[in-house]
């Protein structure tokens, strides 16, 4: 992901479309996050909040959300947390996840990331996904800053 990339009309992802409030964008050039989401996010000083509104194809048989949906959209709120939304690239070398509760049809499911740590090489960041007030997915990760 690089800043260059952050535009939420180049790919056809304009939040309001999704009925995700018009403060966040869309970080494009991801095609797993375009395909899975599209996942949206704004910048809340160094602390990045996500975004996704739950349709039809996040859903398992149960209409409620694969946890394989909500693991990605974590990862997603991390990586923004160790790059702080700006165009250095990073990986994933670990990720832990709870799940809590259960994030149905419709639901607007909201991510809060927060760097524990960050080092010359790796960043230690945990995240929370949220439906309003209730904690769906728990999350901390270890993440690797890619140098060029």
């Amino acid at each position: 992901m690089t800043a260059a990339t952050v535009n939420s009309k180049s790919e056809g992802f304009n939040p309001e479309d999704f009925d995700v409030p018009s403060n966040y964008r869309h970080w494009v050039g991801d095609r797993a996050e375009n395909y899975l989401g599209p996942f949206f996010f704004y910048m809340d000083g160094m602390h990045p909040r996500t975004a996704l509104r739950v349709v039809n194809h996040h859903c398992n048989a149960h209409d409620s959300v694969h946890g394989g949906i909500l693991m990605a959209l974590a990862d997603y709120t991390l990586c923004l947390g160790a790059n702080g939304g700006e165009s250095e690239s990073v990986v994933t070398v670990s990720c832990s996840n709870e799940f809590t509760a259960p994030a149905f049809l419709g639901d607007l499911i909201e991510g809060r990331a927060q760097v524990i740590k960050r080092g010359g090489s790796m960043v230690f960041v945990r995240c929370e996904l949220l439906v309003g007030e209730t904690v769906v997915l728990m999350s901390s990760a270890v993440i690797k800053r890619l140098r060029k």
